[in-house]
């Protein structure tokens, strides 16, 4: 509960959030803080920690019902990955973290481990229409993971909505009338 607190007013106020924000925050005192965790740095970085598991992830994307068509799991999942990398880049972002090198061991689950682990859960939204896709389903899962993370930013357009990043995954870039 603290962690899950502490992680949007980091987020907001980055390493200067005060422990007593966060306990008035959370509805506790100050000392409970203290009593978990040896100091504001180690709160510091369990919140890192909660921030970079994949295990949130991962529990969003098995919980999409394969039943329903490949678009729409495909877009939950998008929806699911997108605010893991908001979560991720927040608490980097706000702590300070230059980028490039994961900061280390996630509960047991380091950068390629963790990828590994979120492809795997997408792979296996996949499986229900392994006959239609062009290539295995760990393949596409680890594109249309690629594609998520590196989906480019321009000025002059909007993102793309997560239906819209699955229609181009899906279908190209080419309109219905083009050949």
């Amino acid at each position: 509960m603290i962690i899950q607190t502490a992680i949007p007013l980091i987020a907001e106020y980055g390493a200067a959030v005060t422990t007593a924000k966060i306990a008035r925050a959370a509805g506790i005192g100050e000392g409970t803080i203290f009593r978990v965790f040896a100091d504001k740095d180690e709160l510091l970085q369990a919140c890192m920690a909660e921030a970079l598991s994949p295990e949130h992830a991962i529990r969003e994307l098995d919980a999409i019902d394969v039943s329903q068509p490949l678009p729409d799991r495909l877009a939950e999942a998008a929806e699911a990955l997108q605010a893991h990398m908001s979560r991720m880049g927040a608490i980097l972002g706000s702590l300070g973290h230059s980028g490039g090198k994961h900061p280390g061991t996630v509960r047991g689950a380091g950068r390629n481990e963790s990828t590994t682990r979120i492809r795997a859960a997408l792979a296996e939204l996949l499986e229900p229409d392994k006959a239609a896709l062009r290539r295995p389903p760990e393949q596409i899962a680890a594109l249309f993971f690629g594609l998520l993370f590196t989906q480019p930013r321009t000025e002059d357009e909007p993102d793309l909505t997560p239906q819209e990043l699955v229609e181009v995954f899906l279908h190209g870039a080419l309109s219905g009338g083009a050949t």
